[in-house]
């Protein structure tokens, strides 16, 4: 073919280096949008880090022989709080002779697993389907600063609760504000940078889960334990809604609503002049037939079991250890800062790399970077486990390093694979989908920790054996189904590509011979 007559894939512009077309005040916007992640992840695992604190005032859950924590640890030395029964627990004694056991509430059982999993996520999923179609209609900054202003008052107002039905009620206000996070700023995001950095500026936005999570660890165990006022973990509570009500105003103030842009990067203003013209029951038509592709819908579910062995550590990573004989200070210790570390590499990296591979071998190594990262991570995850502190925690730092690399790649396939005028609801739904399936799993941990009680095992033991099963076990499982999601995804890429709405070709060639 004559060289006249070749056709460029790339334009002038795309050869610019990456720096280039970032401008400071995207680098602003996407800060702001980092702190609001890591309040987001604060405010909701809080619960997961204090439960036991608010177990034994406003009285949930199960209760179980536990020491009595007025003794210090050489005052324990010899006693072995495993009874089964009251009378059994309270007649224990030390060396000393001092009963140093108590029957009280553990912060473990199936009250606290609703009030974490189901109470929370189905107001989470079902509302984040409704905020994100109303988010490919209207200003997304306002209804994003709206959302932060009200989960934040949500979390201050339970360092007030008295009763397990209010901790249920604004657990539920609390997830019906944060289903508008991620899918308003993942799509304004994509319109703000270019295409080539959306996985690394998705793994960037993720690095909050890993800082909010981590921080709860440290301020819902230390300030705890200070107990300011006598009122103790109610503190953590109020310390941790304050920011966001302030964040919320500065989001109203200072963010501008992003032009929005089709996949590749580029405007298309003959859409967006009449993006509110187009017709909500097509708008949901197109929605649902970009989860009938078969790479999305698998995708769906393989997120669905990576996000389940999540949800099951995330809230039961302070009961394992507590249970194993770790105070909140040696938890607090440790886990303030291995998932920012861990994690916050993780989703950088996973992004990055997944940039990298995409541009030579398609968009299908996205899915195979993602089945390669929870086959390294699944053994680390065993390993804490299996090993005593500190070499537990030790084991946690490869585990979320290589297993939370997924995060910011599924965000970025979700919003390849769709076109412009559905981003937003169809990452809600995908949210919707891996929430509903992951966030409710840890149902089955008393189901599971009580069969092996049963069974004869010791109460730390049998937590540890169903944690085996829902967090490596379910690494291991989401890769294997992972793994067809790849194989799909290539006649994926070719019928979004010619529908105009895929960001990458199959190679980086710059010319078409």
């Amino acid at each position: 073919m004559d060289s006249k007559e070749r056709t460029p894939l790339l334009k002038k512009e795309d050869m610019e280096p990456f720096w280039r077309k970032v401008s400071c005040y995207s680098i602003y916007a996407l800060v702001v949008f980092l702190v609001t992640y890591l309040l987001n992840q604060l405010d909701r695992y809080m619960l997961a880090i204090t439960s036991k604190s608010m177990a034994q005032e406003i009285h949930f859950g199960d209760q179980a022989c536990m020491t009595n924590s007025s003794f210090t640890d050489d005052e324990l030395k010899g006693a072995n709080c495993n009874a089964t029964v009251i009378a059994s627990c309270r007649n224990i004694t030390n060396k000393a002779g001092n009963f140093v056991c108590e029957w009280n509430y553990n912060g473990q059982g199936l009250e606290y697993q609703i009030v974490a999993g189901p109470v929370f996520i189905l107001i989470y999923t079902f509302a984040g389907i409704f905020i994100g179609f109303l988010a490919d209609r209207y200003n997304r900054k306002i209804l994003l600063a709206s959302c932060l202003i009200f989960w934040s008052a949500m979390t201050l107002l339970t360092g007030f609760v008295k009763e397990y039905w209010q901790l249920v009620i604004l657990r539920f206000g609390l997830g019906f504000g944060e289903a508008g996070c991620t899918p308003f700023v993942a799509s304004m995001i994509g319109d703000i940078f270019p295409a080539e950095l959306r996985g690394t500026t998705l793994g960037i936005y993720n690095w909050g889960i890993y800082m909010g999570y981590s921080m709860s660890y440290a301020i819902g165990n230390f300030i705890t334990v200070a107990n300011i006022n006598g009122q103790g973990w109610r503190w953590t509570f109020i310390i941790s809604g304050i920011p966001g009500i302030v964040l919320g105003l500065l989001i109203f103030f200072t963010i501008k609503e992003p032009e929005r842009k089709t996949a590749d990067g580029s405007t298309d203003n003959k859409i967006y002049a009449n993006l509110q013209q187009i017709d909500k029951a097509k708008r949901r038509w197109d929605t649902l037939k970009a989860f009938i592709q078969p790479s999305l819908l698998l995708a769906c579910l393989a997120g669905s079991v990576r996000n389940a062995a999540g949800y099951v550590f995330a809230y039961n990573t302070q009961l394992y250890f507590n249970d194993i004989g770790q105070t909140k200070e040696d938890i607090g210790k440790f886990m303030s800062w291995i998932p920012i570390v861990g994690g916050s590499l993780g989703v950088l990296f996973g992004g990055f790399i997944s940039d990298r591979v995409v541009k030579s071998r398609g968009v299908y190594a996205r899915v195979a970077v993602i089945i390669a990262s929870l086959v390294l991570a699944a053994p680390f995850a065993a390993g804490t486990l299996y090993f005593n502190p500190p070499y537990a925690y030790i084991c946690q730092i490869p585990s979320y390093l290589f297993g939370e690399m997924w995060i910011s790649i599924t965000l970025a396939l979700v919003i390849e694979l769709v076109p412009s005028h559905i981003r937003t609801s169809t990452i809600a739904a995908y949210l919707f989908i891996i929430s509903n399936i992951g966030g409710n799993m840890p149902l089955l941990v008393p189901p599971i920790n009580d069969a092996f009680i049963k069974a004869g095992y010791a109460k730390a033991e049998a937590l540890r054996a169903a944690l085996y099963i829902l967090y490596p076990g379910l690494y291991i499982l989401g890769a294997l189904m992972f793994v067809p999601s790849m194989f799909v995804l290539k006649r994926d890429q070719a019928r979004a590509k010619k529908n105009d709405y895929y960001q990458m070709n199959e190679s980086t060639e710059s010319v078409k011979m």
